[in-house]
């Protein structure tokens, strides 16, 4: 039987894929964390297919999806999206996925082992390879990429002298806050200093469930005991919160969106 690898953001909910799948004779790899290691290491060792859970995340696994085409390595892995016990997700969110992956295969729980019975042996076709995230993003502007509307309030923790400079063109009657108590839409978290970030993130993980939160830090080669892309993303993970995005906001600046996982 095919060797398989399972996607999915919360341990506790995969059990029951993994139960469906391993009595149906399946080898099914699979790991609650995600990091760009990952991705190489699928690359190295491609499974049979790629079962991807999007109940939780779903622009996350969709974006996972994307890179793993842009491989020759895996492109033409099949790629199984499922959409939990009943199709408990949003069609909008279904049609977003299908929309970059029309190849792809999409079904319920109840269906994937006859869906994943399909996708094993389709006559193999010349996979899509959907636009890069970087170029989809490129002509957007920073307040576009870190979903900054009209009208919005965006918190603001520890920002740059530049931050206006930063931020660029904002939509109109956006309200800039320092004042953590206050409820936001966006929080921009700029991590300069380890400890200052290690700091706040209690607060921040306690506001994720009701704001996008990017954590931000500066480009370049991080010194140790600096902060970087690394340390962003294991200190907010020994947290509990998850990302799900990356953006360049400008030539200094690059930042994470993070979520609570639940």
């Amino acid at each position: 039987m095919a060797r398989l690898r399972l996607i999915h953001w919360k341990a506790a909910s995969a059990a029951q894929y993994l139960d469906l799948l391993r009595t149906a004779g399946y080898t099914v790899e699979y790991s609650e964390s995600f990091t760009p290691q990952s991705l190489r290491s699928w690359r190295e060792h491609p499974p049979g297919a790629f079962i991807i859970d999007l109940t939780r995340l779903p622009s996350h696994g969709r974006e996972i999806a994307i890179a793993l085409r842009q491989s020759k390595a895996t492109r033409n892995v099949p790629i199984v999206f499922c959409t939990g016990s009943e199709n408990n997700i949003a069609e909008d969110k279904i049609e977003k996925s299908r929309a970059h992956l029309p190849d792809a295969f999409f079904c319920p729980l109840s269906k994937l082992r006859g869906t994943l019975r399909r996708a094993l042996t389709a006559r193999p076709a010349e996979a899509i390879v959907p636009v890069p995230m970087m170029d989809r993003y490129a002509a957007r502007t920073t307040a576009q990429k870190l979903g900054i509307k009209e009208g919005a309030t965006v918190l603001l923790v520890d920002p740059p002298r530049d931050c206006l400079s930063v931020l660029g063109d904002l939509p109109s009657e956006v309200q800039l806050s320092e004042d953590m108590r206050r409820r936001a839409a966006v929080t921009l978290c700029f991590a300069k200093d380890p400890d200052a970030l290690l700091a706040h993130l209690s607060t921040l993980r306690a506001i994720a469930p009701e704001t996008k939160l990017w954590i931000c830090w500066r480009k370049g080669k991080t010194a140790p005991g600096c902060v970087g892309e690394n340390f962003v993303r294991e200190s907010a993970l020994s947290l509990g919160l998850v990302d799900y995005k990356i953006c360049s906001l400008n030539p200094v600046w690059s930042g994470l969106l993070f979520a609570a996982k639940r």
